[in-house]
């Protein structure tokens, strides 16, 4: 008897002669019939009365059963006689697994692409893959300098993940496929599929300037606006109303627009003065304002300019955080020398000085005390360097500070990291117990090996 094991799943396949593979768990009533087809033939001169399974250790490679057969003999005497039959499973690598374990097949790959120099919105995706298990079918997952690529065995897993995709994050795609084969005699054709996914180039914290079409049709907002998050749409702000407004993937790719800086520009300020501005009256034809931030006017200095008295005057939705004194984070506008057809026909009376991004906290405190961790994928990486770390600590700060991407995403708890009492807390975001997993990991030292596979189904 000759078995399979398959790599992804860790489950015994198998051979029903002559090319089928099939699963069977032991001890099972289907690895109980296909046992009694291995000696049909020795079987056809009696009837067979009760069959079962001995047990047998899992890692034996033996397979016992218990037979009782009968037959007539002289004269109408029944003559009953009960027997052990034992097998020998012998391992073999099926055609699938063999295909799998070349790492080199695949028929189809998924083309992740964003032209963008910050991963946060890879980084999301990536735990959303994860926590819906979107990465099982792959045969081989490999990370590029702008996207990743997914490959697979069939077509079908390479369409589900494109559907994934599109309804996660704000995308559009195209496929394509080419002939690699061809059997003249069957008229089998075998076609190798690239599915062509691009992402949005819009992350969270980017400042981006509408069109003045979109701008209108999302309720006369500004055109500068702040990203303030990117999960199935574009989450957009406007720092001088708090007006809101979501824009799809098909609203974006009908009116482009691009993040006017990097996150390499975020320049740091200091809050030198703050006053929270009482709601204004919605004129007519204005969207939705935001609940969750505060309408505030501040005047801010560069911490690079603090033996200079040059002051910036801005708007911004940060007010329920920010206090004089504190620092935070933002892009200079006023200074700069922006490259956008957008903004060069703006008024420079509607181009605010500064926009304020997010508040400025402790990073290696913040990471010190930070006792809960994100799984991975498995994928090859063409290397890691300094500004990706910088990027991922990017990342994570930002799941502390929004509750809304945290939903999504399985946060585990590091217990190697022990819990830290709040009395030195500076007023960081931080992840409570009660939103943490437990990390379980199953030894096969603890279960045996064929125990720990059975577990982990």
């Amino acid at each position: 008897m000759q078995t399979a094991t398959e790599p992804v799943t860790a489950r015994c396949r198998y051979l029903q002669p002559p090319g089928t593979w099939i699963q069977c768990a032991l001890e099972s009533r289907e690895l109980l019939a296909l046992c009694l087809k291995k000696i049909k033939a020795s079987l056809s001169k009696v009837r067979l009365i009760d069959a079962g399974f001995i047990w047998t250790e899992p890692h034996s490679k033996r397979l016992k059963l218990k037979l009782t057969v009968q037959k007539e003999v002289i004269n109408g005497a029944v003559l009953q006689q009960v027997f052990v039959v034992e097998y020998l499973i012998q391992s073999q690598m099926c055609e699938d697994c063999h295909r799998i374990e070349a790492k080199d097949f695949w028929k189809a790959v998924v083309q992740v692409r964003q032209k963008t120099l910050h991963k946060k919105t890879f980084y999301y995706l990536e735990q959303l893959i994860l926590k819906h298990r979107l990465h099982q079918n792959t045969l081989r997952i490999k990370e590029i300098h702008d996207g990743l690529d997914f490959y697979y065995s069939s077509k079908q897993h390479a369409q589900k993940m494109v559907d994934f995709l599109q309804c996660t994050v704000p995308s559009r795609s195209k496929s394509s496929q080419r002939l690699t084969s061809h059997d003249v005699h069957s008229n089998v054709y075998n076609y190798k599929s690239t599915f062509s996914v691009e992402i949005v180039p819009v992350c969270k914290d980017n400042v981006v300037c509408l069109s003045p079409k979109l701008a209108q049709s999302l309720g006369n907002m500004s055109q500068i606006c702040v990203c303030i998050r990117v999960t199935s749409t574009v989450h957009l702000i406007d720092p001088s109303t708090l007006q809101i407004a979501e824009i799809d993937g098909n609203t974006y790719w009908r009116h482009p627009f691009n993040s006017l800086f990097n996150p390499k520009q975020l320049e740091e300020f200091i809050v030198m003065d703050i006053n929270r501005v009482q709601e204004k009256k919605k004129p007519a034809g204005a969207g939705a304002r935001s609940n969750k931030h505060t309408l505030a006017e501040a005047w801010v200095k560069k911490t690079s300019e603090l033996n200079t008295d040059h002051q910036y005057f801005c708007c911004t939705h940060l007010g329920h955080i920010l206090n004089p004194g504190d620092l935070v984070l933002g892009f200079d506008l006023a200074n700069c020398n922006l490259n956008d057809e957008f903004v060069n026909k703006m008024s420079p009376h509607n181009i605010p000085d500064v926009v304020l991004i997010k508040k400025s906290y402790d990073r290696a405190k913040r990471q010190h005390r930070r006792n809960w961790k994100l799984k991975e994928l498995e994928r090859d990486r063409e290397g890691t360097d300094t500004d990706d770390e910088r990027q991922y600590q990017d990342f994570l700060e930002d799941l502390e500070e929004d509750e809304a991407i945290r939903k999504n995403v399985n946060i585990y708890r590091n217990a190697d990291i022990p819990v830290e009492s709040d009395t030195d807390d500076d007023g960081a975001p931080r992840i409570s117990l009660a939103e943490m997993l437990e990390d379980l990991h199953i030894s096969e030292d603890a279960t045996g090996g064929e125990g720990a596979n059975m577990m982990t189904e």
